[in-house]
């Protein structure tokens, strides 16, 4: 059983970063189905990563710089995975007039105008965000915020329909829905990434994240009637910059 649990969670290290798993970790549709509950795990070490990256920095350069750095290491980690997931559905809620164009417009490996101004708000948006955070508080704010964002996610899986007909999506084996044990697993990891913050700013952080991931999936509704893969991309990285926003917000300035 623990066995399979760990195989479980490198699986989702596998599914999420390009980060490297042991050689035994097997690979299956319903191995990645089951995973997803250490979606916020996976947050949780994307987000350790940056802020060892961005406390191994800041002595040697300014916050500024000591971010870039954090920034840098989380899209090396992950392969821009999320990043492209946003691209994508901006893209096809921009460009597209219906369900059927849309999901044509988020299959295109091309990316747009929508989705090139997509990326740069979210990459300037994190940056401009985590700079005006005190320095103090950003190894934890990106610990938070990559957990708690990868769970928005996860809640945006567990009470949507998948929606793409064909068979290529690179999410397809999420497809499914998390059982109640998993929910609870994922809700345990993204509890545990708030505990170090004041509760005042995990608090506005959390209701922040809420907030954006309700207004997506009330356009995920209402112009396809579920979710994708790049839906869920899309959530975690608006998720995560709403994560700063009330964070930085219920900062004492």
């Amino acid at each position: 059983m623990l066995r399979r649990e760990i195989e479980y969670f490198f699986g989702a290290i596998r599914f999420f970063t390009r980060l490297p798993v042991p050689a035994w970790v097997g690979h299956s549709a319903a191995m990645l189905d089951t995973s997803t509950r250490y979606f916020p795990a996976v947050g949780l070490i994307v987000g350790g990563l940056a802020a060892l990256v961005y406390l191994a920095a800041l002595p040697l350069w300014p916050p500024a710089v000591a971010v870039l750095l954090s920034m840098a290491a989380t899209l090396y980690a992950t392969g821009a995975f999320h990043e492209d997931g946003l691209s994508d559905t901006v893209d096809g809620l921009g460009g597209g007039w219906d369900k059927r164009r849309i999901l044509d417009i988020m299959k295109d490996s091309r990316i747009g105008t929508y989705g090139a101004v997509a990326l740069w708000l979210g990459l300037s948006g994190k940056f401009a965000l985590l700079v005006a955070i005190p320095p103090a508080l950003v190894p934890l704010a990106l610990l938070a915020a990559h957990a708690v964002s990868r769970y928005a996610a996860t809640l945006v899986l567990v009470s949507m329909n998948y929606v793409r007909e064909d068979q290529q999506s690179k999410a397809k084996p999420l497809a499914t829905r998390l059982s109640a044990g998993g929910l609870a697993v994922a809700t345990v990891f993204a509890a545990v990434s708030l505990l170090p913050l004041p509760w005042p700013q995990a608090l506005a952080g959390c209701c922040g994240a809420a907030l954006a991931t309700l207004w997506l999936a009330a356009k995920f509704h209402r112009w396809l009637g579920g979710y994708t893969g790049d839906c869920l991309g899309a959530t975690q990285q608006v998720a995560e910059i709403a994560f700063y926003l009330g964070l930085l917000a219920a900062w004492p300035v």
